[in-house]
């Protein structure tokens, strides 16, 4: 990003990540534990997505349950209370249910004053960074804090005998806090959606087009379904391309300070072979996927909080998501 940009950043009145959190459940599923049921081996699924095993909620925890658990540690360590929220935004395509939106239960549990708005945004796997990007606009003027969380629990959705889907994912959450910073923060921003690839991750029953009956049930249509292979067309054709011109916009060559790369979890050799693309070294290539798999929206916020510690001040931090609309997003943050 050149000077005139940043200087428009930074008159509009600078945000930046003041603190991360994130939360996996308990339940450590292997891939013996899914491979059973799909039909294939531990070997197979460490070949072709470098992940060993996940976490799956159990039947009493729901979307909003972790969201609660990273939103307050995010909120603890940013030292922000609850009570100095002004927007929390869930980005989930797992809700607890279609109607409250999970936000305003998350906002209820952690003690968000009344008349905060609360809401949730839906872009699947890129969701987090579109909603990182939504909050980031709305609280530019204010001086506000917002709680940004990315949340999902696929393993409600997951064809247990689909060995394309079953493997790669996990449940989880992840949260930041957003607010006021003297400099930096979040420098640049890109959104994206191709609708015409729409159909290539979907859910396809269970909305006001398809509504699930008994016949959708014996179908299968309420489970999780996605063409692998077009998706990593997908990545590679359009995901990889816009990224490279988000970064030769917004970094170019210049600048001494490291770059760290969180890119959605989406399968480690995708992902893996993206970043070299792209030239970030694997030191600075940042991955959860081998422990807890694709965690959907909460993918590149759980990453992100577990590479807060090897992040310095003046660092910058690529966050890539990529997923189901189809969409892609990403963010460079000063850390």
């Amino acid at each position: 990003m050149d000077s005139r940009a940043v200087a428009a950043v930074r008159a509009g009145g600078a945000v930046g990540i003041l603190g991360t959190g994130s939360c996996v459940p308990g339940n450590v599923v292997t891939n013996d534990d899914v491979g059973a049921r799909a039909g294939v081996t531990d070997a197979w699924i460490r070949e072709r997505t470098a992940i060993r095993e996940r976490r799956w909620a159990k039947a009493d925890e729901a979307t909003s349950d972790l969201a609660v658990v990273a939103g307050r540690r995010a909120l603890d360590r940013a030292g922000v209370s609850a009570a100095d929220v002004c927007l929390v935004l869930v980005a989930t395509s797992t809700p607890d249910s279609p109607q409250p939106p999970t936000a305003v239960a998350v906002a209820a549990e952690l003690g968000v004053p009344a008349g905060v708005p609360a809401f949730d945004l839906n872009a699947v796997c890129s969701g987090f960074v579109f909603a990182l990007t939504t909050a980031e606009r709305l609280i530019r003027n204010t001086r506000g804090h917002a709680l940004v969380i990315g949340a999902d629990i696929y393993s409600r959705t997951l064809d247990p005998t689909d060995r394309r889907t079953v493997v790669l994912f996990g449940d989880g959450a992840g949260a930041v806090v957003l607010g006021p910073v003297r400099g930096g923060g979040v420098l640049a921003t890109r959104l994206a959606s191709f609708p015409e690839q729409r159909d290539l991750i979907r859910v396809p029953a269970g909305g006001s087009r398809t509504p699930a009956t008994t016949a959708t049930l014996a179908q299968g249509l309420h489970y999780f379904a996605m063409d692998g292979r077009a998706v990593r067309r997908f990545v590679e054709t359009r995901v990889g391309p816009l990224l490279r011109t988000f970064l030769d916009t917004h970094l170019g060559t210049s600048g001494a300070a490291p770059v760290h790369f969180v890119p959605h979890q989406a399968n480690g050799r995708l992902t893996a072979a993206l970043a070299a693309e792209l030239g970030f070294p694997p030191e600075r290539t940042h991955s959860t996927v081998e422990q807890y798999g694709n965690t959907g929206a909460a993918s590149v916020a759980v990453t992100l909080d577990r590479a807060a510690a090897r992040l310095r001040p003046g660092d910058r931090v690529v966050l890539a998501g990529f997923g189901g609309g189809m969409s892609a997003a990403f963010a460079l943050v000063e850390w």
